[in-house]
């Protein structure tokens, strides 16, 4: 029985071979969903009128051919336009030729929608600033230490007049990250838009990410602006502590000279509570989180 074990298992693999091979020969339907690509624009014409992203196609055939055409790499359903500008009413069943995949092997039942429309404009240029289309969060204790970088910060961008007009800005495709905690550098692709094209096909992104601490700075001296020739200031006290928040290398390299500390005298003569909010001018890329003293006394002298 064991010694006929093998010539059972080839009979038995032999009637499967035999019954697909007879069952994909019979005719069966299929509905593929294509994108819809429009080419042969006449020279310096295009559209950016919105279309289906895919069109729905039923086909019938033998089950081997609609296999194959399941399987293979996603085809598109040309439609070249020619020289024909302005507004265009185009049948999609008129360009079955111009699609060879879809062999005389098959019949095409539909198309659905079976018509599309749009209009072919005279391409123009104009330059917008780009977006960056960014997701991204930060691990706890890190975060941007400086704004976001991009380069090119804009770009030349080719379409339909009618399109440009109202355009302000482009995009870059979307990207994330959910625990960034050091410094990301990316190049990221500008966002497809039919009809359009672009001077630069990406941008680099860079992220400061940095640990975000906070550092104290002691002992500022508060000075008093636009003080008249026949007037003086006398402040109690004259100096501040500041704390400040930012990214630990921004931080790392602040000293106290790069600080201006003031109280305009108008305020000064303003003022009816007997103090006086001092103003703190501190470096790039930092957040003030609090003065000592918040408020200063003054004392107006007259010469």
């Amino acid at each position: 029985m064991k010694k006929n074990l093998h010539i059972i298992f080839i009979s038995f693999l032999f009637s499967i071979i035999l019954w697909v091979s007879i069952s994909l020969s019979n005719e069966y339907y299929t509905t593929i969903e294509v994108p819809v690509k429009i080419i042969d624009f006449p020279s310096g014409y295009s559209s950016g009128s919105s279309m289906p992203e895919k069109i729905s196609i039923k086909v019938r055939g033998k089950g081997w051919k609609l296999i194959a055409l399941n399987i293979a790499t996603l085809q598109s359903y040309v439609v070249p336009v020619g020289q024909i500008t302005g507004k265009r009413i185009i049948n999609l069943y008129n360009f079955l030729a111009e699609n060879p995949w879809l062999s005389s092997d098959l019949e095409v039942i539909s198309v659905t929608p079976d018509t599309i429309s749009f209009y072919i404009e005279r391409i123009s240029v104009r330059k917008v600033p780009i977006i960056p289309n960014l997701n991204v969060k930060f691990r706890a204790g890190y975060g941007l230490a400086s704004p976001i970088k991009i380069e090119p910060e804009s770009t030349y961008v080719y379409g339909p007049i009618s399109f440009l007009s109202k355009l302000e800005f482009v995009t870059t495709e979307s990207f994330g990250n959910d625990e960034l905690e050091n410094k990301t550098v990316k190049r990221i692709a500008l966002k497809s838009v039919p009809g359009m094209s672009y001077k630069d096909d990406a941008v680099i992104v860079s992220l400061d990410v940095q640990r975000i601490v906070e550092k104290s700075f002691d002992s500022l001296i508060v000075h008093v602006i636009d003080i008249p020739k026949d007037r003086n200031v006398i402040l109690l006290p004259n100096r501040v502590n500041i704390s400040l928040r930012g990214g630990i290398e921004v931080l790392g390299k602040i000293d106290t000279a790069q600080f201006n500390a003031f109280i305009n005298y108008r305020e000064v003569v303003m003022d009816t509570v007997g103090s006086i909010v001092p103003h703190i001018d501190s470096p790039e890329n930092t957040s003030l989180i609090f003065i000592k003293p918040e408020r200063l006394r003054y004392i107006i002298k007259k010469y």
